[in-house]
């Protein structure tokens, strides 16, 4: 395959081959030559590393679904109650939102996701079974990461631990964590289970972490020390961690030289909050970073709507950038950032000026958008889209092919 008249990261106009799953070579464009069969015409638009979610909680989209009042009370166990007392609630199937969702998002861009599936002594392995089905019927299109996530604790509910593990049996790819501290109040129990659970599968590790400032540090330095204690370098990564700026700048400095020593990534969902840990900082560092949307109009909250280029310009926007090369970082957490979570042998996000992921040896995991420039892509968000997944079209024009 040939892609005709591309822009990579906004540079020269030039045509892409693709042999198999990986970009082979980038030549300088050629108007002159015949287009094959196969070909797909770039037209001058900016060919860009789809976009990898590494944090969205498919499980409780309402994508596709009227619009409801929020009736979510504060704080995590409060919301989560408003999920379990509505979600069964809804006249199309749990699955079929599931997969419409999941389909929105390949469709806008995404080729990469890690999800979230609650498990717990309500929902069981139902919300697990969703995903799982998604998955699956998205082989073709997407590379998916299902979490196994005890949304309401691990320890508060008698029962929990023997369905997270049924789901492990049954082909979970990560094992999640949640508050250790302030939901389960029992921090040590709780990362016991998680950490003693992902060694037993060999899966990796996902922390989701809403804590507040010194107890979030607290929570956030038990997992660096079963990290080291453990030899799990590289398998944990740190969600949310909203509040990890808040505390004081040598903690703050310390905690991110550490993920950098253990190689603890980080997926942040841009929250509004200025307390988080700051982009620049982690990423001069050497720290894994990726971007998530975090629920789809759910029962958490009305955002979301499956577009990771909307979620990149809100990254950029939450961290103040301005500068073309801050939002072209941000960019790239959104793209690359993200697949060297799912994937080690992804390139990783160098830091401010890198741009991962187009060059020939990469996978061929592509979007084509129109802009002109990164920087006016990630403001503009066109819906002009084709694109690509393992050397194949799979989207194009906000709709997937080949279902």
């Amino acid at each position: 395959m040939l892609i005709r008249n591309v822009r990579p990261w906004g540079g020269d106009a030039s045509d892409i081959v693709i042999e198999g799953d990986r970009i082979a070579e980038i030549r300088p464009h050629d108007p002159a030559a015949v287009a094959g069969g196969a070909d797909v015409d770039g037209r001058g638009r900016l060919a860009l590393p789809s976009f990898s979610d590494v944090h969205v909680h498919l499980d409780s989209s309402r994508i596709g679904l009227p619009f409801r009042p929020h009736t979510g009370a504060p704080g995590v166990w409060g919301m989560m109650l408003n999920d379990r007392n509505n979600w069964r609630g809804t006249d199309v199937p749990h699955a079929d939102i599931v997969a419409g969702t999941l389909e929105q998002m390949i469709a806008k861009g995404t080729t990469r996701v890690r999800t979230y599936a609650q498990v717990d002594v309500d929902c069981k392995l139902e919300k697990f079974d969703s995903v799982m089905a998604a998955k699956e019927k998205f082989r073709d299109h997407a590379d998916v990461q299902v979490m196994t996530f005890p949304q309401a604790g691990i320890l508060r509910e008698e029962g929990t631990v023997e369905y997270l593990e049924e789901s492990l049996k049954q082909g979970a790819d990560v094992m999640g964590g949640i508050d250790p501290s302030q939901l389960d109040r029992d921090p040590v129990r709780h990362l016991d289970i998680v950490f003693a659970l992902a060694e037993k599968y060999q899966v990796e590790i996902d922390i989701h972490l809403h804590e507040p400032g010194a107890l979030g540090v607290f929570s956030t330095e038990l997992v660096l020390e079963r990290t080291r204690a453990l030899g799990m370098q590289g398998k944990v990564t740190m969600s949310h961690a909203y509040d990890l700026g808040a505390v004081s700048e040598a903690v703050s400095r310390r905690l991110i030289d550490e993920f950098a020593e253990l190689d603890i990534a980080m997926a942040t969902i841009a929250p509004s909050t200025s307390n988080h840990l700051r982009l620049l900082d982690l990423s001069a560092a050497g720290v894994r970073v990726g971007l998530g949307e975090d629920g789809q109009r759910d029962y958490w909250s009305p955002y979301g709507n499956c577009d990771m280029l909307d979620r990149t310009w809100q990254l950029a926007f939450v961290n103040g950038f301005r500068r073309d090369d801050h939002i072209e970082l941000a960019l790239a957490v959104a793209t690359m950032g993200g697949a060297s979570i799912m994937s080690h042998s992804s390139p990783r996000v160098a830091g401010v000026g890198d741009r991962p992921g187009v060059q020939p040896g990469d996978r061929a995991d592509l979007v084509l958008v129109e802009g002109e420039t990164p920087t006016s892509a990630v403001m503009d968000r066109s819906d002009d889209r084709t694109v690509l997944h393992d050397g194949r079209v799979v989207a194009d024009g906000l709709q997937v092919l080949g279902l």
